[in-house]
């Protein structure tokens, strides 16, 4: 079945069907000519006695004119079928998500609230996952309520094993249940506070790099008294400040070698592409990446994100970036940062391609050069850089299709995969 047309163009085609001029069916339902237009047209919506007065002239039901279920209800339908992890046998009959919705409106509507509620929790699960993986405090509640079950269990059956263990070994054996039970309820109440209120974490919950980004993203990671020769004010305290003061060095002489305004005039004429802009100003491909992502936003200034990390995959530094969801170490290898590793110095540029139905579409630009000056008698530290902006909704024959990690990416054929998706 057709997808059902708006109210407007079905009322057009009756009207044309029948004969009648504009100016007729508006006389006839009391209206003037202009404002049926507006509704034939679409850019008036109708419903109510006038729907009713309009269906009465032109000899039709007024539900064969009406707008039916909502079209977002329809569109919900099609995106609940597209998110499916496997694909459905038989395939779900997108063509007829219209006549689904108009004949049994009520299993529509749960379909669709099932689907966006699916979506809901697979970004809660994928949260969770994430922090999982890259959470300290987080793990070591685990470890800790892993630990305590194993203890209890252990100690458990040795007692239910031996009932004849002697009375002293017996009140040992339950000693250590007690004081594992006791640690086993302090991990659990910890863990529970973590998982229900993430919100209220703080910086201690943070490692100082993170905070030192955090404190970056508010400032869009553009330091302007850096930019005019100082040093930036207001740091976070610790550990975490003295990563931004290393940060800040590093801005500093990006910038002394490619000041702001220059900068920006030569990536404007350059359309933002790193590849020309490296060779215009004759500057190290890595250095122009650090600058583009250093850029205050505004007149047009297209978003970017910035990733960095050592030979070893473990993310440095980052910029955060709409669809750039990389864990700080461990993560998708098929991201075009650590193909970069396999030809240092050379420049790649790729389309990448999320899971997901909607998800991002981006176009990076990586590199990996020697972080330090070559040491005869030290192996080369070598450090890869990416920058990310978004890119034209696709998909591409040539997108890489990466994701965040193999325990919450759903790509079940991908060669990269280490470990079975949790999403299924």
């Amino acid at each position: 079945m057709a997808e059902r047309q708006p109210t407007g163009t079905r009322i057009r085609e009756r009207r044309q069907e029948r004969g009648l001029r504009q100016a007729e069916l508006a006389q006839s339902v009391g209206i003037s000519p202009s404002y049926l237009n507006l509704i034939e047209h679409g850019h008036r919506r109708i419903g109510g006695k006038l729907l009713a007065d309009i269906a009465r002239a032109l000899d039709l039901d007024p539900v064969a004119l009406g707008e039916g279920p909502d079209g977002g209800r329809v569109q919900a339908l099609r995106v609940a079928a597209a998110g499916a992890v496997e694909p459905l046998r038989p395939a779900p009959e997108l063509a007829r998500a219209q006549e689904l919705a108009d004949r049994f409106p009520g299993w529509a509507a749960l379909l669709a609230r099932q689907g966006a509620r699916i979506e809901v929790l697979e970004r809660r699960v994928a949260e969770l996952a994430g922090r999982l993986t890259h959470d300290h405090d987080l793990a070591q509640a685990l470890h800790q309520v892993i630990s305590g079950v194993t203890a209890i269990r252990a100690a458990s059956d040795i007692l239910a094993e031996n009932p004849d263990l002697d009375r002293d070994w017996q009140g040992r054996f339950l000693q250590n249940i007690r004081t594992d039970s006791e640690t086993l309820a302090e991990a659990s109440r910890a863990l529970v506070r973590f998982l229900e209120a993430p919100e209220r974490a703080t910086a201690a919950s943070r490692s100082p790099q993170e905070e030192a980004e955090r404190w970056l993203d508010a400032r869009d990671h553009h330091l302007p008294e850096v930019e005019v020769g100082g040093w930036p004010s207001g740091l976070p305290d610790g550990p975490a400040g003295s990563a931004v003061l290393a940060w800040s060095r590093r801005y500093a002489a990006d910038a002394a070698r490619l000041p702001l305004e220059p900068f920006a005039a030569a990536a404007r004429e350059a359309g933002y592409d790193p590849a020309i802009l490296a060779r215009a100003l004759d500057e190290p491909f890595a250095r122009v990446l650090r600058r583009l992502a250093s850029m205050p936003g505004g007149e047009g200034w297209p978003a970017m994100g910035l990733v960095i990390c050592d030979s070893s995959g473990t993310v440095t530094h980052l910029r955060a970036f709409d669809g750039l969801d990389l864990p700080r170490s461990g993560g998708c290898p098929l991201w075009p940062l650590h193909e970069a590793f396999a030809q240092p110095g050379r420049a790649v540029r790729a389309f990448a391609a999320l899971p997901g139905q909607g998800a991002p579409r981006l176009i990076c630009h990586a590199v990996a050069v020697p972080r330090e000056e070559p040491d005869p008698d030290m192996p080369p530290l070598m450090e890869g850089t990416m920058l990310v902006m978004s890119a034209p909704p696709g998909p591409s024959v040539g997108d890489r299709l990466v994701g965040p990690t193999c325990r919450i990416c759903p790509r079940q054929a991908c060669p990269a995969r280490r470990e079975p998706s949790i999403l299924g």
